[in-house]
């Protein structure tokens, strides 16, 4: 019998490479925004939350959509569209400083209390936005097209472990550039690696049914749930779909609404803002050694911890004897636990910097082990033809509950910091106490969403188109 062939895990490092660069293009601003663009354009934290906060509600809106197009187009011209757009958004930051002293040269200096530099920046993190809709959505529908239900939460673990990498390599690299190169060239080279992944992606994908990198032996093991569920195997792109308002209908859909709502956020405020409380706090720039050394412990430990947690769907269902289902939700309840210790961030945070950095790290581990599953969720319940619009819906969620608490936390923080000693919170005043209003809504928002989740599918149903 011909040996097995493993070219589903070249597509499953593909996905991750893109979703690298996907965190790396977004964090850029995060990164550079404190210690080198706020300088320059006198941004206070609610323009600073005014911009990821437009960021994630335009990304969350062209979620709705990018999720039906991914299914019109197919993964393949669906995915190099997106990241397109989202490299050339992400290059096109560089130009906002130039763009600001032409505009106020022509005598524009601030529009509906917002000034010209805010204005570009907001236009760039909206082509930004626009492409990246895409990666999700379509880096979830090859999953599903690639790997068996029992392995779609590792598989989909170790692509958006891309996003802590992303978030690693980024405080290593983005703040030098910015230093030695300035901040434009940052984001210059950074979206470019996105152009250099579309050749990769053109070259090795297609279908599994399609692709000569994928023997018998390996599409049989890919397509073993077909065969359960329906008893032949049903090509991706010849299945029924379901329309996109009849989504809405099914209890399923507002399981992963509620569970993509409450948490996303959680993890965009600690991308967005770490960097800014670290300076913030401590003092500690994120172009300095110890700025650098923070950041990187902390996607080091989301890293490495989330990866096992992911292991842990795989044991209930092969070990437990689980359903698929069952498993997730028995995991995920151990993940909307990990948040909890975001609760410690700031009481400890007074005896050294690197408490703050390892409960936050060990926070959003437990995130990415949530996200990870909560996707797999929309492969497990739905059928292949209508994950990407299942997943921008999600998507559109998660975009919406970001928005909320990023532009909330901007406004907070220049608030709490307005009124200094006058605004308290659990012992803490000023923008201290900001930072331990929103850390202890990321403490608690999973286990909510979990119970939401929970009640709303209390047991597996498959749905049928």
């Amino acid at each position: 019998m011909q040996k097995m062939s493993n070219f589903r895990w070249i597509i499953c490092s593909l996905l991750f490479f893109a979703t690298t660069v996907n965190y790396m293009d977004r964090q850029v601003l995060s990164l550079t925004y404190k210690d080198f663009i706020a300088p320059v354009f006198g941004w206070t934290d609610n323009d600073y939350g005014t911009i990821t906060g437009v960021f994630s509600i335009i990304y969350a809106i062209c979620n709705l959509f990018a999720g039906k197009l991914i299914d019109k187009l197919g993964t393949k011209k669906g995915y190099l569209w997106a990241i397109f757009i989202w490299s050339l958004g992400a290059c096109l930051h560089a130009g906002c400083g130039l763009g600001t002293e032409w505009l106020k040269g022509l005598g524009f200096v601030a529009m509906w209390g917002m000034t010209i530099s805010v204005w570009l920046f907001l236009a760039c993190r909206s082509v930004l936005a626009l492409g990246e809709a895409g990666n999700f959505p379509a880096a979830i529908k090859v999953t599903a097209e690639y790997f068996p239900k029992k392995d779609r939460a590792f598989a989909t673990s170790i692509f958006n472990a891309g996003s802590s990498v992303g978030a690693l390599a980024a405080p290593l690299t983005i703040p030098l550039i910015a230093k030695y190169c300035g901040w434009e060239m940052s984001f210059i080279i950074i979206g470019a690696l996105g152009f250099v992944w579309m050749g990769f992606w053109f070259w090795l994908y297609s279908t599994p049914a399609g692709n000569p990198r994928v023997n018998a032996e390996e599409l049989a093991y890919i397509q073993q749930d077909d065969a359960a569920d329906d008893g032949v195997a049903v090509a991706a792109d010849g299945q029924k779909t379901i329309p996109f308002l009849k989504c809405f209908a099914f209890r399923q859909t507002w399981a992963l609404v509620f569970g993509r709502f409450l948490t996303d956020g959680v993890w965009w405020f600690f991308l967005f803002w770490t960097p800014g409380y670290l300076s913030d706090q401590f003092g500690y720039k994120s172009s300095d050694g110890m700025g650098m050394a923070l950041i990187f412990t902390l996607y080091a430990i989301v890293t490495v911890v989330s990866i096992y947690l992911c292991k842990i769907p795989t044991y209930m269902v092969d070990k437990r004897g689980m359903n698929p289902y069952e498993g997730r939700m028995a995991a995920m309840l151990i993940f909307a636990c990990f948040p909890l210790l975001a609760l410690g961030a700031q009481p400890l945070g007074a005896m050294s910097a690197w408490f703050p950095a390892i409960l936050i790290g060990l926070a959003c581990a437990g995130h990415q082990a949530w996200s990870a599953n909560v996707y797999s969720v929309v492969g497990d319940m739905f059928p292949k033809s209508t994950i990407g619009t299942l997943t921008g819906i999600a998507q559109f969620a998660a975009g919406c509950g970001s928005f909320l608490i990023n532009k909330s936390s901007g406004w907070l923080f220049t608030f709490a910091g307005e009124r200094g000693e006058a605004f308290t919170f659990l012992g803490f005043s000023g923008k201290p106490a900001g930072y331990m209003i929103v850390f202890s809504y990321c403490a608690v928002a999973y286990l909510v969403g979990w119970s939401i989740m929970k009640t709303l599918v209390p047991h597996y149903k498959k749905v049928e188109a």
